[in-house]
């Protein structure tokens, strides 16, 4: 059964759909029973990284984008593969290179000849549409690519759309960018511009596997057969359990707890002394946007109709760790954002 979080609804969540409780409910037990079966899925594939799996449902549950960082070998790629299938997504993977030209991704026009009725022959442009005409991308190793690339997918991200040749292409529903950065390797990568990142509705760090993992992976993965992932969901499904999160109520108390949160990391009005102390600037509305819609994902991902504030505790990091940024003077002190992160979190009550 589905449990109801403590905490009235906000009027600002409120809308018609959400008057009739016993509905609500009906449908949240139904999603979260298909997502259950989703994560069983990935499961069978990806062994260990819960955390990890969580957080990047989280992210397609919300409608938003996700950067997977990580050193390689650890499963990122595969785990796009894998919840593309189980989705029911038309997943492409692009790989970011220093020569890699915005044409590579978003498509090009080409001159060919035409027949006409009357047998004369003429001319004309078609676009060639790019890998990013699907509905869950992979831009694999995002930061080895040219600012002049990397700019080719902010209009994507935010607007669904993109503009080439004069012509506006609307891009297919749903449409998520999973983009991955090796965080050790920096040689001849160029980092990606503030405006790009606060696109990313979460950043998620993907480390080692556990030593039970990592030994379930060795006999899954060195055998004459491999499990593999079978569809459990739609594209139509996955947009209808977007829109249903949107419809999940918001108490005060976690809307309380949002606005604090944010605001208390922004250095010109945190009444925290480490924060103006050591952070150049701080997150902005996007960051609070990404709570509202992340909490309510986490929570119907376990099995609850409202998120808590224990939810916004869980994904400070995520949502914040790439929409701020350490001072000089605090980057000389050895100071971490997840220091400051977990200072912010302290006063969350």
């Amino acid at each position: 059964m589905v449990e109801v979080a403590a905490g009235t609804q906000s009027p600002a969540t409120a809308d018609t759909e959400t008057l009739d409780p016993a509905r609500l409910v009906a449908e949240v037990e139904a999603l979260g029973e298909r997502l259950a079966a989703a994560r069983r899925s990935v499961g069978r594939v990806i062994l260990g990284q819960t955390e990890v799996v969580e957080q990047t449902l989280v992210t397609l549950l919300s409608g938003g984008h996700l950067l997977l960082v990580g050193v390689p070998g650890l499963g990122k790629t595969l785990l796009v593969q894998t919840l593309g299938t189980v989705l029911g997504l038309d997943a492409k993977r692009v790989q970011f290179t220093p020569d890699l030209m915005p044409a590579d991704i978003l498509g090009s026009e080409v001159l060919e000849e035409t027949a006409e009725a009357d047998g004369t022959r003429g001319r004309r442009f078609r676009f060639l549409r790019g890998p990013v005409f699907c509905q869950l991308l992979m831009a694999d190793e995002i930061n080895r690519a040219s600012p002049r690339t990397q700019s080719a997918l902010l209009q994507a991200m935010q607007e669904r759309q993109v503009a080439v040749a004069g012509e506006v292409q609307p891009l297919p529903a749903p449409f998520h960018v999973l983009a991955t950065q090796n965080p050790i390797e920096q040689e001849g990568t160029y980092p990606l511009p503030e405006a790009q990142l606060d696109r990313f509705l979460l950043e998620v760090e993907v480390g080692y596997p556990d030593l039970e993992a990592e030994r379930a992976m060795l006999l899954a993965t060195t055998g004459a057969t491999e499990a593999r992932a079978v569809p459990v969901m739609t594209d139509a499904e996955l947009m209808a359990a977007q829109r249903l999160i949107r419809r999940i109520p918001v108490g005060e108390s976690v809307l309380e707890a949002i606005l604090r949160l944010v605001r208390g990391a922004r250095p010109e009005t945190s009444g925290i002394e480490g924060v103006r102390r050591n952070l150049a600037w701080g997150p902005g509305p996007r960051a609070a946007q990404a709570l509202m819609l992340a909490t309510r994902a986490r929570a119907v991902l376990e099995g609850r109709l409202a998120p808590s504030v224990d939810d916004v505790a869980a994904l400070a990091e995520p949502v914040l760790r790439h929409r701020m940024a350490l001072n000089f003077a605090a980057r000389a002190d050895g100071v971490r954002i997840a220091e400051v992160i977990e200072t912010l979190k302290g006063q969350l009550g």
